[in-house]
């Protein structure tokens, strides 16, 4: 038995088996990385957009089941070779990404382990060094068991990921390793340490005004204008500098930012729908009974969304719903909860409670 090939074989087949899990457990974390891949200025891939929900979960599966069959060594040509061709396309992409400095957050780790573009690329580059070694040693790698025990030990773990997909979709992640995650308070996490030098950005808005993309600066304030949709968001880095782990949430009302003042309520409410035109209509529907419920035990609701006011009065006449707009980025609206529409409760800024709107009959309130 070569040593060293069987601790390659554990290192890489645990880096995959993590990097498969904390996206497992949150899958649209990953369609929203594949969704700006597939970006007009990126990959140039736009009628991939409606896909890449499948894309991110199927690549999820490969990922995570590639690091269990070489781990218990089943299969291991078909393991092997099939690791080599994935790491290239994360080797090509990771390149593109820090090279044309296109995708500022690849996701290789999901949201656990944040990593630079540069810093991606050069894992990668170490993972594929490991992944030809076996390649050239793969006679080398054998089954830890009988050939019967590794396909049932395959077979039980692919179903078992499989049903966590399914889950974590229909209502939210298993684990939530962003800054908005149940105890978190955000004005906390918006708080630069003492004398940490500050970044300066430089926002691009693209909305659609009158069935055409217009670019717009933030000072602009394109969500103002009536009939705009949001379409997408650049930001550039002008300055490096320490950036918190919340930077970009804001609570504006008729361009009146409402964030300090919220931010101190004991009992707030968020009707969470980063797009309204994409929301759920049963979920919504289900929104009425709920914020009823919550203004009878005395909670501020809002609703949260990148929307345009005149989208939400048509979502508020038709659902019949008795609270005002707040206005968001629509990339910190999906950050903050995977669910369209999603509940989250918040006590001075700290976040009690997150729920999918298939959740809301047994939100307690009290």
């Amino acid at each position: 038995m070569n040593i060293l090939t069987h601790i390659i074989r554990f290192l890489v087949a645990v880096t995959f088996i993590f990097s498969g899990f904390v996206k497992l457990v949150d899958p649209l974390g990953s369609a929203y990385k594949f969704e700006e891949y597939f970006g007009a200025d990126v990959l140039n891939l736009e009628f991939l957009i409606p896909y890449a929900l499948q894309f991110s979960v199927l690549l999820i599966l490969a990922e995570i089941m590639l690091g269990v069959m070489l781990l218990i060594g089943y299969k291991a040509k078909l393991t092997v070779w099939s690791l080599f061709i994935i790491t290239i396309l994360f080797l090509f992409l990771t390149w593109y990404s820090a090279y044309f400095d296109k995708v500022t957050d690849c996701g290789c780790f999901g949201d656990a382990v944040k990593l630079t573009p540069w810093e991606t690329f050069y894992k990668n580059v170490v993972l594929i060094v490991l992944v030809i070694y076996l390649l050239v040693r793969v006679y080398e790698i054998q089954p830890i068991s009988s050939e019967k025990f590794s396909r049932k030990v395959s077979l039980i773990s692919f179903l078992v990921f499989v049903g966590i997909v399914f889950y974590v979709l229909r209502y939210l992640p298993l684990i939530d390793f962003r800054p908005y995650a149940i105890g978190e308070n955000i004005p906390e996490g918006m708080l630069f340490p003492e004398g940490a030098e500050q970044p300066v950005f430089e926002d691009t808005w693209i909305y659609n005004v009158d069935g055409e993309d217009q670019v717009y600066s933030t000072e602009e304030k394109p969500w103002n204008i009536e009939g705009a949709t949001f379409v997408d968001r650049k930001t550039r880095t002008l300055k490096e500098g320490y950036v918190p782990p919340i930077h970009d949430f804001t609570m504006e009302n008729g361009g009146e930012d409402l964030t300090e003042v919220l931010m101190q309520k004991e009992k707030l409410m968020l009707v969470v729908a980063y797009n309204l035109k994409l929301t759920s209509e049963q979920g919504m529907s289900s929104v009425k009974e709920l914020s009823e419920r919550a203004m009878e035990k005395g909670y501020s609701v809002f609703c949260f969304s990148a929307s345009t006011q005149e989208d939400y009065e048509k979502v508020k006449e038709r659902f019949d719903l008795d609270f005002d707009l707040l206005f968001c980025d629509e990339t910190t609206l999906k950050t903050i909860i995977r669910s369209n529409p999603g509940i989250i409760i918040l006590d001075k800024g700290t976040v009690k409670g997150k729920w999918s709107w298939r959740e809301m009959e047994s939100i307690n309130l009290d």
